[in-house]
């Protein structure tokens, strides 16, 4: 759908809290305080109360009973409440026109640019029924031209710092799941992530995990210094990452020297993964100490695996294994022992 929602859990409560303090006060202001008015008219103010103060309910205690399409359309259907509202009272009055601050606000603080875009219209068209059917024309274009203006002005500064919030906020989450000197994921995202690939990997879509070391990285770090060190970390990164060949998978930076790769293929195609980025390591050129060589483990889900632990642990016993047989090259986890049947 083009309209995208920005935040369920919050539309609802707005939506919930307006509607639950509209019905009540309409039903005060427009049936109990006007009694002597027509009959229908009164009527129709008590009906509007009751499907304000029901919706309002089942906003705040069921919200997913209500269709997306309502939350997206809910600003223009309040504005075109409130305009009937105000025409039915007959009242111009600046006091009710207030009442449109609601739709904008959601708007500004939910929707997308053209659906501020179109409440603001709204307002103002609603705004401009009331005052120049109610009003002097001087006064009419007086006030219509002022609220136009109020609630436009309103919806740009609202949508601009909710924007800006929005920026500080991704920010804050790629910092908070990056590392800062390779750009890959840390072990907090590795980790979440490795339990949300795993559940959803299967038979005919298998899941490689992938553990990588930089041998002797200390050694370059002693021999050439940190800077060299953290270089060499940041080519193995790119290498990593522009390896995938398209492929869905995700690169992360364990600590020190470590590094992980989630990776939605089958153990040849992890093979082929490995072997492209030790290529691209080879080729990087600007290193003192040369190009980094890798050890590598590979385990893949459901050939040596069941489950995100299991997974880890023959991956890592796989790494070591490359390790002990060398350094430098890459090692496949072993296939699972299995009991033998019972007779």
């Amino acid at each position: 759908m083009a309209h995208q929602l920005r935040d369920m859990h919050g539309a609802a409560r707005a939506v919930a809290y307006l509607m639950l303090a509209a019905g009540p006060y309409n039903f005060v202001t427009g049936v109990l305080l006007k009694l002597g008015d027509p009959l229908g008219q009164v009527i129709a103010l008590a009906v509007t109360s009751l499907v304000l103060f029901t919706v309002g309910l089942i906003c705040l205690r069921r919200p997913q009973a209500m269709p997306r399409l309502f939350w997206l359309l809910v600003p223009l259907v309040s504005a075109g409440v409130i305009t009937g509202l105000n025409v039915g009272t007959a009242d111009a009055t600046m006091g009710p026109q207030l009442f449109y601050l609601w739709p904008l606000l959601y708007a500004a603080m939910f929707l997308n640019r053209r659906m501020i875009a179109l409440t603001v219209a709204q307002i103002s068209a609603g705004h401009a029924l009331t005052a120049f059917q109610f009003q002097e024309g001087g006064q009419a274009l007086l006030d219509w031209s002022a609220l136009t203006v109020a609630m436009s002005m309103t919806a740009v500064v609202v949508a601009g710092l909710r924007e800006r919030n929005d920026r500080l906020r991704a920010v804050l989450e790629t910092q908070a799941t990056s590392d800062a000197l390779t750009g890959a994921a840390n072990r907090r995202a590795f980790d979440a992530e490795l339990d949300r690939a795993v559940a959803g990997a299967g038979r005919h879509e298998p899941l490689a995990l992938i553990m990588i070391d930089v041998d002797h990285f200390k050694t370059i770090n002693d021999t050439w210094g940190h800077a060299v060190g953290d270089l060499a970390l940041r080519t193995v990164a790119d290498a990593l990452r522009d390896a995938a060949e398209d492929r869905e998978h995700m690169v992360a930076r364990l600590g020190g020297d470590e590094f992980a790769v989630l990776l939605r293929a089958a153990p040849y195609a992890a093979v082929r993964f490995t072997e492209l980025a030790r290529a691209r390591v080879g080729a990087a050129t600007g290193l003192p100490s040369g190009p980094p060589s890798l050890s590598i483990g590979i385990a893949v889900l459901p050939d040596h695996a069941t489950g995100a632990d299991e997974l880890q642990k023959v991956a890592d016993a796989a790494l070591y294994r490359a390790k002990e047989g060398g350094r430098g090259r890459s090692m496949m986890a072993l296939p699972p022992q299995r009991l033998p049947a019972s007779a």
